[in-house]
């Protein structure tokens, strides 16, 4: 016979409400480690990045193209009044920027990869062909008088964000004539670095048309800037997982596993700036905000991904403790909470193994090795737990199907929250059709008199 303080012990050590709060507090214990991962993957990440930004700077980083434009100095008259209160006129040089009637660009992009230790970074270079015509400018809309007008010193700048990463020097052809490019943009703020060339503009000619070849290395991606009135982009490339960018989508577009083709045509209607201005006002907002293009980004970022699945590591580490729990309870076996323990360990270590194996495999390949070597050790340690192949089967196979689940959920990003809703949904009504007919005032209570349960993994 045991004494009422042994009884009270012991009800309170076979109580089932109790064990589900210490299996609870498990969970909440196991989210360290899952945190620690968390913060492992973010500075896996930032070295990456560090290596990207390395390499960028010595290849080439995303390359933006601006223009061409016509840019034509005059002199500007002020005025204005003295200490002395006297009026004061002054002049000083300004730029008036005009843009093409016409703007063509075609390009290939050459992919490849560049290695940083164990880092591949994507990148390309890019040779690209830009023709087009200017009207010859009007200052009338600019309220700019004729005779304050250095047409001699014309020039044609090309606004390239990375000018450094240009691979060969190049010259414009401009009404038939050839000039070489010089070191930056002209003066004009609102293109940012690039180059320029001194064309001029002969009195009585209406029409410039003009042409030249660009070739730059890069990372990342390509914009280019609709400075035509109509402006007309062609690219192709060998990469087969673009990311079309920017304000305006392609018009065609083809993608293949052997690469892309696409073609942008745009009215200069769409954007929010004029076809001229002066140096007195700032267009590189309007500018950047207009850019469009392609990024040549990894189809599958093993960081991002390992990152979401991290996300699912509570529920994960819920359910699988959810099922040994009910069989527990179904199979009258008893499980310690070290060996929760250990079994949470196990479900943390995937996603160590998943984040490793990744940086060297990729991710579809790192998380199957590793869902494998987690359910395989999980179904290993529910044998020795559980004692019956059958039991350790149920565990076994409620883990592959929650791995597996989770796959479909990290390659659908647009469908996950379906995907997870109605996958919750069903595994609550399986946990609730396994346990409808117990009955939980009865679950683990002992008969007076009773002797002590048997160890771990003893059955009824």
């Amino acid at each position: 016979m045991q004494d009422p303080v042994q009884r009270r012990a012991a009800s309170i050590r076979d109580s089932q409400t109790l064990r589900l709060f210490v299996v609870g507090g498990l969970v909440l214990v196991l989210l360290i480690p899952v945190a620690m991962i968390s913060g492992l993957i973010t500075e896996r990440q930032q070295r990456r990045e560090s290596a990207v930004a390395d390499v960028s700077s010595k290849w080439g980083n995303a390359q933006a193209i601006t223009g061409p434009a016509l840019v034509v100095p005059y002199t500007h008259r002020r005025t204005g009044t003295g200490a002395d209160g006297q009026t004061v006129t002054g002049t000083a040089e300004r730029l008036a920027v005009f843009l093409p009637e016409r703007l063509q660009v075609r390009g290939t992009i050459e992919s490849g990869t560049l290695n940083r230790g164990i880092f591949s970074i994507p990148v390309y270079r890019l040779r690209a062909v830009v023709d087009g015509e200017f009207a010859r400018p009007s200052f009338a809309e600019l309220g700019v008088d004729a005779a304050a007008i250095d047409w001699e010193r014309a020039r044609l700048a090309v606004g390239i964000s990375d000018a450094r990463a240009i691979q060969e020097e190049t010259a414009v052809t401009w009404n038939g004539e050839g000039v070489g490019f010089l070191p930056g943009s002209g003066g004009v703020d609102d293109l940012g670095p690039g180059v320029h060339a001194p064309v001029g503009v002969a009195d009585g000619t209406e029409r410039f048309a003009f042409s030249f070849p660009l070739a730059l290395n890069g990372t990342g991606g390509v914009q280019v800037a609709p400075f035509g009135q109509n402006t007309v982009v062609d690219l192709e490339s060998d990469f087969a997982a673009p990311s079309f960018q920017g304000t305006w989508l392609p018009t065609e577009r083809s993608v293949s596993g052997d690469g892309f083709r696409a073609r942008w045509s745009i009215p200069f209607l769409g954007r929010n700036y004029p076809q001229a201005w002066t140096s007195g006002r700032s267009m590189a907002e309007a500018i950047e905000a207009s850019r469009f293009g392609v990024e040549l980004m990894s189809p599958v970022d093993h960081y991002r991904m390992a990152r979401r699945s991290v996300k699912y590591a509570a529920m994960f580490i819920l359910l699988t403790f959810a099922a040994v729990w009910v069989m527990e309870v179904l199979a009258g076996v008893r499980v310690h909470p070290i060996q929760y323990l250990m079994l949470g360990a196990a479900l943390c270590v995937f996603y160590l193994l998943e984040l490793s194996l990744a940086e060297h495999l990729g991710f579809p390949v790192a998380y199957a090795l590793a869902s494998v070597a987690v359910i395989g050790m999980v179904a290993s340690y529910s044998l020795a737990v559980l004692r019956r192949p059958s039991r350790a089967t149920v565990v076994g196979a409620g883990v592959s199907l929650l791995y597996a689940y989770l796959y479909v959920l990290l390659m659908n990003e647009d469908y996950a929250l379906l995907i997870g809703s109605v996958g919750l949904f069903l595994i609550l009504g399986g946990l609730m059709f396994a346990t409808r007919r117990i009955d939980w005032f009865a679950v683990g209570a002992r008969p007076e008199g009773a002797g002590e349960p048997g160890g771990v993994g003893a059955g009824r």
